[in-house]
């Protein structure tokens, strides 16, 4: 979105805050202890999750998808005459999200702009994002490099709705349905994101079901423009992969392999699955997707392709950078007009303080918590 010169101001450093991922065979069990820790999940879930990434030579996609992102950004920062640093730290593996807050204070800079690598509201998505960065903020390190002066960390809303990212995926479906060639049969779109526990999705963003919403708000955005530019009408639906929960918790569903059976008890002569939960092709793309439902497509009989995620999409990197130059704005006292999809939910900057809970420890302080 054009809202003329990109200014920054007051921030002197954007954090990038991403999930992370292991490098290497010998990460992979330290990295899933860290994601896992305190959540009580099986360790024969972990076990199977572990060997997810060893099929993979122990070495997740995310990091290098934050690399090129982190690139991306520096581009479009470079283009506009911006000179703003921009620091990259994860939540769960190196680069450590507290290791890089404390290098950028010892740089000298203490008033930062993150933006994550979660686009939806909940628990996991977000509130457990600012939970770092309030961690991240006390964490011993920082405190020292900040020498006695006051850090600050603001945050861009969540953005899913915005309309780069909707363009990313639409170009991205585009492109998979051309990649499918003809079929006999409609050709369903299959929405693809992260499955969570149901008492997690229903109290996800500030109403309750902010999770689900959202993503129902972006699929349908994303076919009705898909239609349009093909001529055509699709029907869609929302499926769910990567479940980690015990069996006795309720996870949303349908799994993406069960719907991909139903599907072809409905007639559905081939799919296209778009996983808008994402960001980047990391594990749950690559593997969930790419390997797991494609097999059972196969296995179907099922013609079935996989759209790209936003990556470093041009329309996508130019929303990251619209959200931040509109918080920017924001914390300068400008009013602004937050770019959504028409009909699209506006993500909040500061969160009420039941907003997406913490239902394992509700006193668990957080970032960016307004009330």
């Amino acid at each position: 979105m054009d809202r003329g010169p990109l200014d920054l101001a007051p921030y002197d450093a954007v954090l990038l805050v991403s999930f992370g991922g292991p490098e290497a065979p010998e990460e992979v069990v330290p990295f899933l202890e860290n994601v896992t820790r305190g959540r009580g999940i099986p360790r024969e879930r972990l076990a199977e999750v572990g060997e997810h990434y060893f099929a993979f030579g122990g070495r997740s996609p995310i990091n290098d998808q934050c690399r090129d992102l982190l690139a991306a950004l520096r581009a479009g920062l470079d283009e506009a005459g911006v000179s703003t640093p921009v620091y990259w730290g994860n939540r769960n593996w190196r680069p450590y999200l507290a290791d890089e807050l404390a290098k950028a204070v010892a740089d000298g800079h203490r008033r930062f702009l993150a933006v994550t690598t979660s686009a939806y509201p909940s628990y996991s998505s977000c509130r457990q994002y600012r939970e770092n960065l309030y961690d991240a903020l006390n964490d011993p390190a920082v405190v020292e490099a900040a020498q006695g002066e006051p850090v600050l960390i603001d945050r861009v809303r969540q953005y899913a709705p915005h309309p780069g990212f909707v363009a990313a995926s639409v170009d991205a479906a585009v492109a998979a349905l051309e990649g499918l060639g003809p079929v006999e049969g409609p050709v369903r779109l299959v929405f693809v994101t992260h499955s969570i526990p149901e008492a997690m999705a229903e109290t996800s963003g500030p109403g309750g079901d902010g999770y689900v919403a959202w993503h129902q708000v972006v699929a349908d955005a994303v076919t009705r423009q898909v239609g349009e530019r093909r001529a055509t009408t699709y029907h869609h639906d929302l499926a769910y992969c990567s479940r980690s929960g015990p069996p006795s918790q309720p996870w949303l569903e349908p799994d993406v392999n069960d719907h991909l059976e139903a599907l072809v008890g409905q007639g559905v002569g081939g799919v296209v699955m778009i996983p808008i939960g994402f960001v980047s092709d990391h594990m749950e793309v690559v593997y969930d997707l790419d390997t797991e439902a494609m097999e059972t497509a196969r296995e179907l009989g099922l013609p079935a392709v996989r759209a790209a995620s936003a990556g470093t999409h041009a329309a996508f990197v130019d929303a990251l950078l619209d959200v931040l130059s509109e918080r920017a704005a924001v914390a300068r006292g400008e009013e602004v007009e937050p770019a959504v999809v028409p009909g699209g939910p506006v993500g909040r900057y500061a969160c009420p303080r039941d907003c997406c809970p913490n239902l394992r420890n509700r006193s668990r302080p957080a970032l960016c918590q307004a009330g």
